[in-house]
């Protein structure tokens, strides 16, 4: 795809910083404002168009852009929605929201079956507190770094201190634990009074791209089935075939009693975010549909890019390239620290398309990725982990741009100066 020669649509001549200081945060200003106050206003594929008519490769999003910006299944499916029915009454029945109901549950493992739709993906992390608390999970067991969203009951389990502490009291009964430490979650779930959740990630990725021992995801599930414990897997991030896999839990065989969704659910088109459970875990919202609602949530419009985003997985095997596009950079990247071994460098990690690269000095993720984006690259910090640099490139990346995100790599890495 080929981003468009039309001139931008918004007004980039002067005082955007000025808008954001008043309107949107002096803090949000000085970011862009450190970036060069680029204003980007364009996207397609794997690129982001600048209003002076730079492209840079995106290997940033977060997440999101599993499927590149724009894909095009995904933007015509939302264009027909949009112009036959975006938002519902709530009233009636309405196919779109069942539809993406089917095929989100055909993706899952067997027993993941009923769906709750949320617009982001701290909502989905909210239903399944709520509905682990009406199960009388009193008890809520995390892990460190984990990063599981800011609402109030999302942050409870986030646990980051820095984010926290400003909003304290959050929920009471919540204990964290060393990710991939069996020993720690064993005790934890044996000492916990009454009964308790579990709620972690195939791979911390905010965290830093931290990747648990062979066995701990299934070790964790069989310590919950033993307890009587809820077991969530979040896999926001890591679902989607970000992981060159489906499900971050496929490897190991893992079923929990609710699975977390939504970053590339979206299609990178329409926020949508979803709670998928078990029959018996979500017994009670079926029950009562009214126990946990949002006017928003589960829309014709954002229902339609959901669908669309699945069909694309499945017909353009996204999941195949992200593992075979992912295996590629990062045995490249890898190659590229050992021939350069740049200063501070602690390891280059990562599965599938989530990669991280990280360092003894933080001051280093944040020179990388400057010269990165001088070179034409955007990649994301991690919010739990600011020692490492996180690469989420999109799968439908051409042998071309990975050419031109590895020249731009090496040159950055380069630029670090070496490990004496």
């Amino acid at each position: 795809m080929t981003l468009h020669s039309a001139p931008p649509i918004v007004d980039v001549t002067g005082g955007l910083l000025d808008t954001y200081r008043r309107h949107l945060g002096a803090g949000r200003a000085a970011v862009g404002q450190l970036l060069g106050g680029m204003v980007e206003v364009e996207s397609s594929g794997a690129w982001i168009r600048v209003a002076d008519g730079r492209r840079y490769l995106d290997f940033g999003g977060y997440g999101v852009f599993i499927l590149g910006h724009r894909h095009p299944v995904v933007v015509a499916a939302v264009h027909e929605q949009l112009d036959r029915h975006p938002l519902a009454s709530r009233t009636f029945l309405e196919p779109v929201t069942a539809a993406a109901a089917g095929a989100l549950a055909e993706t899952t493992p067997e027993g993941l079956d009923l769906v709750h739709f949320v617009n982001s993906g701290a909502e989905a992390t909210e239903a399944a507190l709520k509905l682990a608390r009406i199960h009388g999970c009193r008890s809520v067991i995390t892990t460190t770094s984990g990063f599981h969203g800011k609402t109030l009951g999302a942050l409870s389990v986030t646990a980051k201190a820095v984010y926290q502490q400003p909003f304290r009291p959050l929920l009471p009964g919540v204990t964290e634990v060393a990710y991939g430490d069996l020993g720690q979650m064993e005790a934890a779930l044996t000492g916990a009074p009454g009964r308790a959740v579990v709620i972690l990630e195939p791979i911390q990725g905010e965290g830093g791209v931290v990747i648990p021992p062979a066995g701990y995801l299934r070790a964790v599930a069989e310590l919950c089935q033993r307890t009587d414990a809820l077991f969530v897997i979040d896999e926001i991030q890591t679902g989607m075939g970000r992981l060159g896999t489906w499900w971050g839990i496929e490897p190991e065989h893992v079923v929990p009693d609710i699975l977390l969704v939504g970053k590339g659910l979206s299609g990178g088109v329409v926020p949508i975010a979803a709670m998928v459970a078990t029959e018996r875990a979500y017994a009670p919202f079926a029950k009562d549909p009214y126990l946990h609602t949002s006017t928003f949530a589960g829309s014709p419009l954002a229902c339609s890019a959901a669908v669309a985003t699945i069909a694309a997985i499945h017909d353009e095997d996204i999941v195949g390239r992200a593992k075979r596009v992912g295996a590629q950079l990062l045995e490249s990247m890898r190659a590229t620290c050992r021939q350069l071994r740049p200063a501070g460098l602690v390891e280059v990690r990562g599965r599938g398309l989530l990669i991280g690269i990280e360092f003894t000095d933080p001051g280093a993720v944040g020179e990388l990725a400057l010269e990165l984006v001088e070179r034409g690259v955007i990649s994301c910090h991690s919010l739990n982990s600011s020692r490492v640099l996180r690469f989420t490139p999109p799968a439908i990346l051409d042998q071309s741009e990975i050419g031109q995100f590895l020249t731009a790599f090496g040159a950055a890495v380069a630029a670090l100066g070496t490990e004496r």
